[in-house]
């Protein structure tokens, strides 16, 4: 829910600081920049060079592959329809570009300034001349109007109406600036950064193929990046190249990024098969998801000869929020003491040794991994925002510790929390029959069955399931194919399914599309949840002015969101363990917020060729 850019010698000559300019109404008191920020000024100034995490110098050539699981059938996943491919948007850009090692920035990519008032009532894009489309047209304003009216009336609904909600109007002032005019009533703070987030399309584009923006697509998009379209084996595999006359190459933002020739995804059925792809050569980097496969899958002869290399890096983001949600749309889930019980009778200390290699943390917060999350009881601060909105929330929400991921013991199944979650199901109704299976008042079942698609984590879920069972649960592991559960997630046709509940540094839009009631019957909210505290909540965070602010209305949200028991956090590691062959290179100190893979590491032409005359290497 969580989405960014990958992606001047114009810059060049911009004071570093925000200048103070008169617009073209003559108000002196409109800013003139390269870049925004959240809170404050950009980190970086007018005239940096390039990202201080890159290396300006970096070779090009050479191909970065990686794999997906399933397959695809589309190369447009601005809808719901189908399944679209991993790289589908590389080849798209947008007006500014967010950083890996700062949360808080975003500077001009297809602009080449912004312009806006204090209040922040307006922000003009003035775009780069030189910016065109791989096809070599230009890229105008007014394919910048048409991408925001496309995304507006036909996107995701809750883009969509949070666009509509933002913007009050969109004027082309001439060929190379674009003005938004925000409503009254919408929030400042991250309107300006909102928009320059916005994806360029092009108008001719759309029209010479009578693209339909709503339904799948078997042509990739034309865009203004730096990777274009190359070739595909359609459903199993795609490669996109980087385009030598790509427009922005040069710019100061892009030095040494972009830097392989060609970006190759290969598909397979299922992860055991991805793997054993991986072991051939077939792709050479593999983020590794699975700790057992980590911790005793790799003693390969690749590995043994240091053909390929093993990898832990610390990990600095915000942990992902992968977690089993259940579906709040369904009566037996209603009551949130059917939900804690659930929750108790996962034990992630065995499965964290059993399983896991005791490699990962368990999750207590929508904003672990971080100095974001709630802890201890609610400061004053927090208490400020909370007490006006604490008669939808639980008790305790004002006066105790956040709720927390329980503890459980060395045993898979342990007594007291099954004590614990049983004496809450009889509270609620759920009470024990002959057969030893929980039935209500009606005679319904207690009937909880687990969607995934992943059959790496049926031997963590099965052991959930006979935990459940031994409490009189009738629990059930129903594993499907990866279209399948897109069309039931989709269509809110599960009990309980995994879903990454991750969040930013800042309340925005993003936060109202996971969490609030106006997004209740969205994708983007799974659970479906649906409570006017945390909708106040997000409504005060998005307004936050200062960096204090936003860090006491984020710890009051995720302390408020804990509260309600509607996930089962499940775990993160602190580490991203990657397998690679050794024809990568990267500079050594990476930034805090991503690995940036396909954005700024490079190919060792060298090395390969060893490997290949080896006989190491396909």
């Amino acid at each position: 829910m969580r989405h960014a850019a990958r992606l001047a010698t114009l810059l060049l000559g911009i004071a570093a600081v925000p200048a103070w300019a008169q617009d073209a109404a003559g108000d002196p008191t409109v800013i003139k920049t390269h870049g925004i920020a959240t809170f404050g000024e950009p980190a970086l100034p007018a005239d940096f060079p390039h990202l201080p995490y890159v290396n300006p110098d970096a070779p090009k050539g050479g191909e970065m592959s990686q794999h997906g699981i399933g397959t695809f059938d589309s190369y447009n996943p601005f809808t719901f329809r189908g399944r679209a491919t991993a790289p589908s948007t590389i080849m798209l850009e947008r007006l500014m570009a967010p950083v890996l090692d700062d949360p808080y920035s975003d500077y001009c990519l297809i602009c080449e300034t912004i312009e806006y008032p204090e209040s922040r009532d307006w922000v003009i894009f003035n775009l780069r001349p030189e910016a065109r489309f791989s096809d070599g047209s230009a890229l105008t304003a007014d394919d910048v109007l048409f991408s925001f009216e496309l995304l507006r009336d036909k996107g995701f609904p809750s883009f969509s109406e949070a666009i509509k909600r933002l913007v009050e109007s969109a004027e082309v002032l001439d060929p190379h600036r674009i003005k938004f005019t925000f409503r009254e009533d919408a929030p400042r703070r991250d309107a300006i950064g909102q928009m320059g987030a916005q994806i360029v399309f092009s108008r001719a584009d759309f029209e010479e193929n009578a693209r339909d923006i709503q339904q799948t697509s078997t042509t990739p998009f034309l865009g203004s990046g730096p990777y274009v379209f190359d070739s595909a084996d359609f459903g199993r595999s795609i490669t996109m190249r980087r385009n030598p006359d790509y427009w922005g190459k040069d710019l100061p933002i892009n030095k040494g990024r972009h830097n392989f020739d060609t970006l190759r995804f290969e598909y397979f059925g299922d992860f055991d098969a991805a793997f054993e792809a991986f072991k051939a050569g077939i792709y050479t980097f593999r983020v590794e998801p699975s700790e057992q496969l980590w911790s005793t899958g790799y003693d390969f002869p690749a590995v043994a000869a240091g053909a390929v290399v093993k990898e832990e890096i610390p990990d600095g983001v915000i942990a992902s929020g992968d977690a089993w949600v259940f579906n709040l749309r369904r009566d037996k889930f209603k009551d949130i003491r059917v939900r804690e019980a659930i929750g108790l009778m996962f034990n992630f200390e065995w499965s964290n040794q059993a399983l896991f290699y005791g490699m990962n943390t368990r999750l207590d917060s929508f904003w672990d991994n971080s100095d974001l999350q709630a802890e201890g009881p609610p400061t004053p601060e927090e208490l400020a925002l909370l007490e006006p909105v604490a008669a939808d929330l639980p008790p305790g929400v004002l006066t105790d510790d956040p709720v927390s991921a329980p503890v459980s013991g060395e045993r898979q199944l342990d007594r007291g929390n099954a004590r614990r979650a049983a004496a809450l199901l009889d509270e609620a109704g759920w009470t024990t029959g002959t057969d030893g299976m929980r039935r209500n008042a009606a005679g319904q079942t207690l009937r909880v069955e687990f969607l995934d698609f992943n059959q790496s984590y049926d031997r963590i879920v099965n052991p959930y399931v006979e935990n459940l069972r031994a409490i009189g649960v009738d629990a059930v592991l129903s594993r499907v194919d990866p279209s399948e559960l897109t069309t039931r997630t989709r269509s809110h046709d599960f009990d309980i399914v995994r879903d990454s509940l991750g969040n930013g540094y800042g309340i925005g839009g993003g936060t109202a599309q996971a969490f609030g009631s106006e997004h209740s019957d969205d994708v983007f909210n799974p659970m479906g949840l649906a409570n006017p505290a945390i909708d106040r909540l997000i409504e005060i965070g998005s307004a936050a002015t200062t960096d204090a602010e936003n860090r006491v209305a984020i710890r009051a949200l995720d302390r408020a969101l804990r509260s309600l028991r509607f996930w089962i956090p499940q775990w993160y590691k602190p580490v991203t363990t990657v397998a690679y062959w050794d024809v990568y290179d990267r500079p050594e100190t990476l930034p805090a917020l991503g690995l940036g893979v396909t954005d700024f590491w490079w190919y060792d032409q060298t090395r390969a060729d060893e490997l290949r005359a080896a006989g190491q290497l396909r």
